[in-house]
């Protein structure tokens, strides 16, 4: 029960952030794996071979994630369509590629075995207890950030994008800006998880950061609700209990893996067709309903 309540907390902070791209300023993206893993991958590091506290390897996978973040959402955003999900895709390949083959580093498809456990100001966080308790303080803050910023005015501009981007460039707002801001806070927080992820499992190698893996953490928030910071929890913790509730059935454990993964399949499309806007997402009639009263030009969005 405690470890899923801490892989429900750690995929709630990943299906928070990738909300804040694909609920807020509806875009869409497929390098979460990718830069969770980073995040994994420069935490663990950070700890193992130079041996400096965790609180310095988070905010290590902090820094790191966000500034791979904005340098893809730079370029790509700038682009309009559907490119920045082809750019994303690209960060998904490229990093599990350097996971895989950058050995001296990452030792390949080994992985890195004996991460240490977390240790702040001389308490070791070691037992279930103690390390659900720090996941449920990452998720606190993880959830403090996503919803000051969309409940701030920059959240709003942001809305404001989703529901109209040329009427917003129109009144001067700096569009591309706004996203790459996102993308960056997006990714940061990504990185926060990797860390947690690394060094409570204390091991980590290049399975755990896939493409499959970025399509999950995307279902998250489909399932959960864009644009629904609770909805972001409800999605992780209802589709990270999945699993758990294949072990009951009466499946030989071979089929439990591909079985998850067409249950997973099905609920996307199910939910994209039935309620693309989630479990607590933001319905679609309800925007643009009831105008309030507005400067002129401002584009309609709610608030």
């Amino acid at each position: 029960m405690l470890n899923f309540l801490i892989m429900a907390g750690i995929y709630s902070i990943l299906s928070l952030s990738l909300n804040l791209l694909i609920g807020y300023v509806g875009v869409f993206s497929l390098s979460h794996a990718a830069l969770f893993g980073i995040g994994a991958y420069v935490s663990a590091l950070t700890v193992k071979e130079l041996h400096l506290p965790w609180l310095l390897a988070v905010l290590g996978a902090v820094l790191v994630t966000g500034i791979a973040g904005s340098l893809v959402a730079g370029p790509a955003l700038r682009i309009a369509g559907d490119y920045y999900v082809v750019a994303s895709y690209a960060l998904q390949v490229i990093a599990y590629a350097a996971f895989v083959n950058l050995t001296e580093i990452t030792q390949g498809p080994a992985g890195l075995p004996g991460i240490p456990r977390p240790e702040i100001f001389g308490f070791r966080v070691a037992g279930p207890v103690p390390y659900l308790v720090l996941t449920a303080a990452c998720v606190l803050l993880a959830l403090g950030v996503v919803w000051r910023v969309a409940h701030s005015p920059f959240g709003r501009v942001l809305r404001a994008v989703s529901e109209d981007e040329v009427a917003v460039m129109a009144l001067g707002k700096d569009v591309v800006g706004a996203k790459v801001k996102v993308a960056m806070v997006s990714a940061a927080l990504a990185g926060m998880a990797g860390s947690l992820y690394a060094h409570y499992v204390t091991f980590v190698n290049p399975s755990s950061f896939t493409a499959d893996e970025s399509v999950f953490i995307a279902t998250l928030v489909i399932v959960g609700g864009t644009g629904s910071v609770w909805g972001s929890i409800l999605g992780a913790l209802t589709l990270t209990a999945l699993p758990e509730a294949i072990k009951v059935l009466p499946v030989p454990l071979s089929v439990v893996g591909p079985l998850r993964q067409l249950l997973y399949g099905v609920l996307l499309v199910a939910f994209m067709f039935l309620r693309p806007q989630g479990l607590l997402g933001r319905s679609p009639s309800r925007t643009l309903r009831k105008p309030t009263p507005q400067v002129a030009g401002t584009p309609e969005v709610e608030v």
